[in-house]
């Protein structure tokens, strides 16, 4: 397990880092965070429409069109938002104007949605649907705008011009080249863009949506925690959008009074899996709650306020679990279990699968019980879930105290990652 860890350290952490940093991949998932309220927002409306009440439907039924427009105006042009958001976030990282480079990406992106036949805009375009289409083109409009920017290919006002002027003016020449490209692409060349991305793409889709495809992106992201890399940041640049089309179809499903199709939208993982931080570590905290070690009680009596909201840097570093063979291992298993257990009662309909986006910080069982609109089984699956995490860890728990403790012929020993901190 050392010889594992250390070929990790040395030939896996440096280039993946590298990955987590990277310009692109920031600016993608800073855009996709920051429609989150947005999305939140659609979802309280969500849960008001469908509040797990005998009559409620009946009761609010002449208002309905009117409370669904909230969720239409959020979820309905998520791809607009992301657009917009990705392209302002890359043109600051770029040093451009950025609000220039969200306008401009914005705009090529609403050109793409409109139909050669008829000149209107296709609405299901500016959902969830053109997602990768708005990250694709908020990428290329940028890009495009520092190279012409960076070799003066730009209108430049005199210093007296008022530099709002100024400014509109600089970004005339790359925008009339964007505008002028995808022009040609989508109505001369007559390529469909969004169905050229979601058609790449398509795999990946699929794939997360699948008991196997699931595990395997839960084992990547505790494996990239267990070496000291923010999985979930790491990863979300490319799931987030998908996670997050899952959850829009699954609100379009809700509303339409259709049954989910998808399992693994955004919140299962958050919720379902995380309970209380990435790996279920609010389990390891409540397991050395009476910890014969006095490190370990203290840290775990530390850290469980901040896990109570998904917060576990405390333990996971404190522990430490990074780099920790001992506690490495049940972290892993943990969130392979969570995921398979879940997944697989949601599919059998025995809890409800998530259409309400709720905050990473909503405390578990709560969460649970939002998520999935008010289902009351789902938050009994939150306790059991605790319970079954404390079960995994209880082990390994126990064999790191050993460990530390000292026996009457022998000193006390540190934990196999180093010694507890002093807190």
């Amino acid at each position: 397990m050392k010889r594992a860890t250390t070929l990790l350290q040395q030939h896996v952490v440096p280039p993946l880092t590298a990955l987590s940093g990277n310009t692109y991949l920031s600016a993608i998932r800073t855009g996709m965070v920051a429609v989150v309220p947005l999305t939140i927002i659609g979802g309280l409306f969500m849960v008001i429409t469908h509040l797990p009440v005998a009559g409620w439907d009946k009761l609010i039924a002449d208002y309905l069109p009117l409370l669904q427009v909230p969720v239409t105006a959020t979820f309905g042009l998520l791809a607009v938002f992301v657009c917009f958001a990705i392209g302002y976030d890359l043109g600051k990282r770029l040093r451009q104007d950025a609000v220039v480079s969200a306008s401009m990406s914005t705009v090529v992106f609403l050109l793409l949605q409109v139909q050669p036949k008829d000149q209107t805009i296709t609405i299901a375009g500016l959902g969830s649907a053109g997602l990768f289409t708005a990250i694709f083109v908020a990428l290329v409009c940028v890009r495009v705008q520092k190279f012409f920017t960076d070799r003066n290919l730009v209108i430049r006002m005199p210093a007296s011009v008022p530099p709002v002027v100024a400014e509109s003016f600089l970004s005339l020449v790359p925008l009339c080249f964007l505008v002028l490209a995808f022009w040609f692409i989508r109505f001369v060349l007559g390529l469909d863009l969004n169905q050229l991305t979601q058609t790449v793409f398509s795999p990946l889709v699929f794939a997360l949506n699948t008991l196997p495809g699931i595990l395997a992106y839960a084992f990547l992201v505790t494996l990239l925690w267990s070496v000291g890399i923010n999985g979930d940041n790491a990863m979300d640049a490319i799931v987030a959008p998908i996670f997050l089309q899952y959850l829009a179809a699954n609100v379009a499903a809700t509303t339409s009074g259709q049954p989910l199709p998808y399992v693994t939208a955004n919140g299962f993982f958050s919720t379902f899996v995380n309970v209380g931080g990435t790996g279920a570590t609010l389990a390891l905290a409540l397991t050395l709650w009476n910890s014969r070690d006095p490190g370990f009680r203290r840290i775990s009596r530390i850290s469980l306020p901040t896990q109570i909201f998904q917060i576990n840097e405390p333990i996971f570093f404190g522990l430490p679990i990074v780099l920790n063979p001992i506690f490495m291992v049940p972290y892993v298993l943990n969130a392979l279990i969570l995921t398979a257990s879940s997944y697989l009662l949601m599919e059998a309909n025995v809890i409800g699968r998530p259409f309400v986006n709720v905050p990473w910080t909503t405390p578990p069982i709560i969460g649970h019980y939002l998520v999935t609109g008010g289902d009351w089984r789902a938050a009994v699956w939150g306790v059991l879930s605790i319970g079954i995490a404390m079960a995994v860890y209880y082990p390994f728990a126990r064999a790191a105290e050993r460990q530390r403790l000292p026996t009457a012929d022998e000193p006390r020993q540190p934990c196999l990652a180093g010694s507890v901190p002093k807190i």
